[in-house]
Formats: C-alpha cells, structure tokens, sequence
C-alpha cells in the first residue's frame, strides 16, 4: 500500500481541483451554482464531436440515462468513467483489498485520489474499446482517433471538476445525481413537448409526424384514429406511454416510502430513543446500474467481434453470439438480440419469447447483484449491526451485542434484499415494454435523487432559519 499510496499522491499534485469556498455559501448563491453547472452539461451535451459520423443505431441506449450521456456529443461517456470508478475503488475498499479508513483525512484525500485516477483510466479504455469496436465509424485516421480522445478525456475531466464542485459545498446535492435527474426529466418532457419530426411505418407505409405527444395530437387529431393516438406501434410517446410513465412514477414515489423501522436507543444518553429503517429498496439503484453496465459491455463486446470477424454475418459460430443489421447496426439475431430491451407493446405480439427472455433475465440478474452489493457494499446483516453497536447504539429489550442485533436485522435484511431487486427488474422490464418516458430506470433515478434533494433543501432551509441547528446535525 505504500508505493501504491506514494502513486496515488503524486498522480493527485497534477490532477486539477476545486477548493472549498472559504465560507459557507447561501442557500440561493449554491442553487446558482448548480444551475450553472447544469447549463454547462446542456452545453456539452448539445456540442457534437468532431470526427465522428452522427446518426445510426446507439449500443448504449440502455444505459444512457443512467450515465446521463448523449450520442455522439462531449458527453458520449458521460459520467460513466465516475460512476465505474468509484463503483470499482469501493469494491476494492470495501472488500479490503485497499486499506483504507475514511474517517482520516488523508485516507479520504487518498480515497478521492484514487477515484479520479481510476477515472482517467476507465474513461481511456472506453474510447478506446469504441474505436477498436468501430462505434465512432469504421474508418478513422490516426489523426482523428487523437482528435477523439482528446475531446472526450477533456469532458471527462471538466464532467469530473463539475461533480467535484457541487460536492465541496458550492452546489446542492451531487453533480453525478444533478446530472442523471436532468437526464431523465429532459428525456420525459421531451417525450411530450417536442415538435421534431420522425418517421414512423404505419400499415406499410412510411408516415412523418412530430415525436412529442402534444404536438401528435395537435396535428394528427383530426386525421387519424382514436386507436393510433392512444398507441403508436413505434414505440414513441403516446396518451398510453405518458399515462404509463405517470403510474410508474406514482408506484416508484409510494415504494419509495416503504420501510421497516427497528426502534432503536442510546446506550450513552438515557432517554434518547429513534428507529433505524431498513428501506424496501434496501440497495437502491445499485443492481440496475450494474446490471445495465453488464448488459452494455455484452452487447459492445459482440458488436465488436461482428464489426472486425463477421460483417457479413456468414460466420455460424459467432452467428450465435450476435447477427447485426449491416445498415443500422442494431442486433437482429443471437444473444445480442435477446439482451436488447424489446421496443414497445408490438415485440410481445411479434417475438414472446424474446420479451420473456430480457424481463426474466434482467430481474434475475439485479437479484443477484443485489445479494453481491449487499455482502461487499457493507450492507450485511453483521456489517450493520457491527456499525450500531460502535456508535453507542442498541436495540430496546436486547443486549447491546453485535450478535442479538445482527439476529433482529437478518430478519429483514436478506429478504427485502431480494424484495428490492425482483422490484427493480420487474419494473425496468415492463417499463422499456411499454416505452415509457424516461425509461423506468430513469424513473426510478429520477424520483429517489428528486426525493434526495427535495430532503436536502427542506433541511438547508431549516439551517438558515434557525443557524443552531446546523451545529446539532454536525455540519460545518
């Protein structure tokens, strides 16, 4: 660990920072800064890459809202390096294989240090591996591969320095979880307001309407049938996606608020009681996140072995892998096409199996990841019962052992372990089956970071008007 923390520091000396303000700042000045941060994202997302061929089919359409990215723009990668880094630095000191105790200050430096050189790095590979998969286009000069990884290691960075300044108390809340509520509720109010044309194939025929449910309606009211407003086959927004999307949103706000609450009491201080709950989404949005990162890499790994061996598709072997459309690019056969997520209600009548499939097995596999994060993301049973008693903690009518806490909390624990992850699954399955705005893994990041900031700015409101309380929550 010594050379490894002796690397890390020296990689920190060159790496840009953003200090803390020397005072704490307003309320409405830290709300200006966010939202400065916000119009340089739009910004980044509105700026195409040079270099690059713009259209064609997106891999990563499943997990674009989740890493707040955009196609072929300076947030290509979006916050995915960030989020894969801190994910990969966790699980090392999560599982010990980096040593690290944050409750000193020069192990967090030593910890942030490290997030951002992980950063760096996976943010490289991943421009790499889509120039090696051809998803930039397939034939790039030296010059313009260059071009393209110095655009995307310098938005990385900036990405990094503006989640960086909304986290040292310049801003509200997270630039990572700004960026993915931005996302997902541009991706909803795009679905209804936008008046952009596209094309759609209605009985045989090519037919040019707006995308956006509001302008359809407006113009297509008086031509067309009451079945087509309702549904369009496309899959793009209709009075059935947005009626959907707002259910969804409703069921994911009361899930939210589901929780087992074990009383809890101050071994230090007599008379003070509370609870500790244990929320039905136990491990939040982790298992969809991972497991939309592994459904990615699958599909731009076979993607990747079609571009270089097998363009014609004439090779059975790696047929079975995945079978792409050479125009569009998008999987029409193999395990590549099951681990696409289905486009809207016609794929259940026109392939069954291949909806069952994908629905099965990404709640399978948030399950699973579920039971992992829990068991090396200290959520366990033993870890938490372990982190109450050292904090002067214990349960009334119990002894105040890590032993009978960890009894009470295996109750619950493992079982809304995998409460939560067939949830999950459930819900972004049927979601991407019906289109809904937003995608119901947006939804779901939406409303838990929406409920997140709606708690942050009721407490630092509270704080201003009563300065005292800032010092009983411990906050500087």
């Amino acid at each position: 660990m010594g050379a490894f923390s002796d690397f890390i520091t020296s990689f920190a000396t060159i790496m840009p920072e953003v200090p803390k303000p020397i005072k704490k700042l307003s309320l409405n000045e830290r709300l200006l800064w966010t939202a400065a941060v916000l119009v340089v994202y739009f910004v980044m997302v509105s700026i195409p890459l040079y270099g690059v061929s713009q259209g064609g089919s997106d891999i990563l359409t499943y997990s674009r809202i989740i890493f707040a990215s955009a196609q072929g723009t300076l947030m290509e990668l979006g916050i995915g390096p960030i989020v894969t880094a801190g994910l990969i630095v966790q699980l090392l000191q999560g599982a010990d294989i980096i040593k690290l105790d944050l409750t000193k200050s020069e192990d967090r430096a030593t910890f942030t240090a490290s997030t951002k050189f992980a950063t760096i790095l996976v943010a490289l590979m991943e421009v790499s591996a889509f120039i090696l998969g051809g998803v930039f286009g397939a034939s790039l000069t030296p010059q313009i591969i260059i071009i393209i990884m110095f655009q995307l290691f310098i938005a990385t960075v900036i990405v990094m320095l503006m989640d960086e300044l909304v986290q040292k108390g310049w801003g509200v809340g997270s630039g990572i979880s700004l960026f993915i509520f931005a996302g997902a509720a541009v991706s909803i109010i795009w679905g209804i307001l936008s008046p952009l044309p596209v094309t759609e194939v209605v009985k045989g025929v090519n037919v040019t309407s707006a995308y956006g449910l509001i302008p359809y309606l407006i113009e297509q009211a008086s031509t067309s049938s009451l079945a087509r407003l309702f549904y369009r086959s496309s899959g793009y927004p209709s009075i059935l996606t947005v009626l959907v999307t707002m259910l969804i949103i409703l069921i994911v706000v009361y899930v939210e608020g589901l929780r087992v609450e074990i009383p809890i009491t101050s071994a230090k201080y007599r008379g003070f009681g509370g609870v500790y709950p244990i929320k039905f989404l136990y491990v939040s949005n982790i298992p969809i996140i991972l497991t939309s990162a592994l459904l990615t890499d699958a599909n731009f790994i076979f993607q990747f072995l079609w571009v270089r061996f097998n363009p014609q598709n004439k090779n059975s072997l790696l047929n079975l892998l995945g079978k792409f459309n050479s125009t569009t690019t998008t999987p029409t056969g193999g395990l590549a096409y099951y681990l696409t997520a289905p486009t809207g209600l016609s794929s259940l009548i026109t392939d069954p199996v291949h909806c069952l499939f994908f629905i099965l097995l990404i709640t399978a596999f948030c399950v699973v990841f579920a039971k992992i994060w829990v068991e090396i993301g200290g959520l366990s049973a033993e870890k938490v019962a372990k982190n109450l008693v050292d904090a002067g903690v214990q349960v009334p009518g119990f002894r105040r052992s890590e032993v009978s806490i960890s009894q009470i909390l295996a109750k619950y624990i493992p079982t809304l372990t995998i409460l939560g992850g067939l949830f999950i699954g459930l819900l972004a399955g049927f979601s991407d089956l019906f289109s809904v705005l937003g995608s119901g893994i947006g939804i779901l990041l939406m409303v838990d970071i929406g409920i997140q900031y709606y708690q942050t700015l009721v407490q630092e409101q509270m704080e201003e008007l009563m300065p005292r309380l800032s010092g009983i929550l411990g906050r500087s």
